[in-house]
């Protein structure tokens, strides 16, 4: 009886130790990251002469892209620079045991007033495709100032579908009205009407197109930035409704046109396997304007590298300029990524 009860406790103690030793090992496995973003009164243009006064993370829109793994630490130190108070929401975030990291204004912290700062500390838990955004004053902050960037978390354990991606691209969806570009502070009413709308803060034909070689598969990564339902049609290609709010669907489904509402996310995989020049647009037609000028806002390209553009294509003299889906910096691995094709000119 004595040797059975001395067996059970070195059995116990040996629990012990494989279990404090496998909480070390994951806390060691965990980085710790840390960063400083600044929020500055910046004016950015959505297309040709259209400008706008913003609330840019980092003086750009879309604010600059957090890559992390799953179960980083992550902190991130926020400076507000602008004259108005702000917070900001790691949307898709689970905060747990971090509550008070989620930043509400009024609920969960106390806002970040004009010159302060705030350290948001946090485990970055789920994985995949999430954003950050204002949670002050969202109708304004975030539908109309451009207070809004990309969150990605890179799984432990990647899907056997994600797995083969070999371009990867982040779209921001969103809509403005110009009859506030100018006037900071007010705004995202009910009844207002959005007339440009922006593929990360870009309208047509001042974005990009996806640049893509055959036999490539492609991930696009769309995020409801904005106010309203965006509803992406891509030509020429079916795509696999893989992801949903980051999360892997248990049955992907086939689509070639999706609705996106606001603060959801999309992840789509197909494969470059019809080389031409293949229109990507938001069906809701009224999306596609500059103003009251048709062929403008929520279009793009994809543009396979195979082809060569006849004299009237709208880019055939335009630079390309890679990285402005944030497409360069996913290859990099964990880090900030700020963008200077997305940066506006101070206000001072």
């Amino acid at each position: 009886m004595k040797q059975h009860l001395s067996f059970l406790r070195r059995l116990a103690t040996l629990a012990a130790v494989c279990s404090a030793g496998a909480l070390l090992s994951s806390a060691a496995s965990a980085a710790v990251r840390k960063y400083d973003m600044n929020i500055e009164d910046t004016r950015i243009t959505l297309v040709e002469k259209q400008q706008y006064h913003t609330f840019a993370f980092s003086g750009q829109v879309p604010g600059p892209l957090f890559y992390v793994d799953e179960g980083d630490q992550v902190e991130v130190n926020v400076n507000n620079v602008t004259a108005l108070p702000h917070s900001i929401h790691w949307h898709g975030m689970l905060q747990k045991g971090s509550w008070k990291m989620d930043g509400i204004a009024g609920t969960t912290q106390a806002p970040i007033q004009p010159g302060e700062s705030f350290t948001y500390k946090f485990v970055a838990d789920p994985s995949g495709t999430m954003w950050y955004h204002c949670h002050v004053n969202v109708n304004e902050h975030v539908v109309l100032r451009g207070m809004w960037g990309p969150f990605i978390v890179r799984p432990k354990k990647p899907t056997a579908l994600e797995k083969t991606v070999t371009k990867d691209f982040i779209m921001m969806l969103s809509d403005w009205d110009s009859k506030w570009a100018d006037k900071p502070g007010f705004g995202g009413l009910p009844g207002d009407k959005f007339d440009y709308f922006t593929i990360n803060g870009k309208s047509f034909p001042d974005n990009q197109p996806l640049r893509v070689s055959k036999g490539d598969v492609v991930r696009m990564r769309f995020i409801g930035a904005g106010d309203l339902t965006h509803s992406i049609h891509l030509h020429g290609h079916v795509m696999t409704v893989a992801f949903k709010d980051g999360f892997p669907l248990p049955q992907p489904y086939k689509a070639d046109t999706l609705a996106v509402a606001p603060g959801e996310r999309y992840d789509v995989i197909f494969t470059a396997d019809n080389p031409g020049l293949w229109m990507i647009h938001d069906h809701v037609d009224t999306h596609v304007m500059n103003g009251d000028r048709p062929m403008g806002g929520i279009m793009t390209v994809l543009e396979y590298t195979e082809i060569k553009p006849d004299s009237f294509y709208d880019w055939k003299n335009k630079k390309f300029e890679p990285n402005f889906y944030y497409e360069e910096s996913l290859k990099k691995g964990p880090g900030i990524y700020t963008n200077d094709g997305f940066k506006g000119q101070a206000v001072q």
